[in-house]
């Protein structure tokens, strides 16, 4: 894509040379691959960003200037950012209850990363348990719901490194633990908005504000607008059970009717009511991993 962050997040670098040497030394790097349904049926896959909020308005806005080449996402960024739209939803989601690793532990995923053998052999296992029929632990881990008013909803599988962001959305993002990294940006203002993006230019924890909202580990996520009708959401009826359940509680809770689109992997994709399944190690890539610096 634009931004070529598949490269730089499994290799480093997008040379052309360089991922050539990897396939014809046989290089083979596992990735995770989130799946994007809506009512059960299947849209499209995602390997790096599913972003709904400012990034999805900003595909979706650069969508109709491609004349103006790559400048447009400069264009459509600022004109979103001016926007400040922020949308009313449920995130409900399954934590990532058996990774080593943390979203938020600062250890980049690198060649031979021991957070994602230790998935490997994992999922090796629940493979085995599936095989004979034992029942999975998915069925009694509780799913967690948030609601509220957001300015992003982003589910990362890698940390999305790019020129521009060299440490990525998520620098902590593993490529094969099974999980991807759903971060929750509440709505706040433009000025500590400004801050978190700015953040990802450099060095800085992008992560540590108050109004940051969620930062979690997730194996399967849902979200519903809260501009669908109970009767066409039937894919998020456990986040529309929290909802009321929060709403309720809340009497200042004034859900917007308001939505936006989702950001697939730099591609604009439609629907309001999305599940998310994040498939541990699912393709083979020609590389090695980043190597770590002397």
């Amino acid at each position: 894509g634009s931004t070529d962050c598949v490269c730089y997040s499994t290799v480093g670098i997008n040379d052309a040379k360089t991922s050539a040497l990897h396939i014809i030394v046989g290089d083979s790097l596992p990735m995770d691959v989130s799946s994007v349904h809506h009512h059960g049926a299947l849209l499209r896959y995602s390997v790096s960003l599913l972003g709904y909020g400012f990034y999805g308005d900003i595909v979706k806005d650069s969508e109709k200037k491609r004349w103006m080449g790559l400048i447009r996402y400069d264009f459509s960024g600022l004109k979103t950012f001016l926007s400040h739209h922020c949308y009313e939803g449920t995130v409900s989601f399954l934590p990532a209850q058996h990774t080593v690793g943390s979203p938020r532990d600062g250890k980049p995923c690198r060649a031979g990363c021991f957070v994602c053998r230790q998935s490997k052999q994992q999922l090796e296992e629940e493979q085995k348990r599936s095989l004979y029929g034992l029942e999975g632990s998915e069925e009694v881990e509780e799913w967690k719901v948030i609601c509220g008013k957001f300015l992003a909803i982003n589910a990362a599988n890698m940390s999305c490194a790019c020129p521009r962001s060299p440490r990525g959305l998520s620098p902590a993002a593993h490529l094969g633990d099974g999980s991807s990294d759903l971060i929750l940006i509440r709505k706040c203002s433009r000025f500590n908005f400004l801050r978190f993006l700015v953040r990802h230019t450099n060095q800085g924890d992008q992560f540590d504000f108050t109004f940051r909202g969620k930062f979690i580990a997730s194996r399967k996520s849902q979200f519903v607008s809260k501009q669908v009708e109970d009767e066409d959401s039937e894919l998020g009826e456990r986040g529309k059970q929290g909802l009321r359940q929060i709403c309720s509680q809340h009497p200042s809770c004034c859900c917007s009717a308001a939505s936006s689109s989702w950001n697939c992997d730099g591609e604009v994709l439609s629907g309001s009511a999305v599940e998310v399944r994040v498939h541990c190690q699912l393709v083979q890539l020609f590389a090695r991993g980043i190597e770590d610096g002397p």
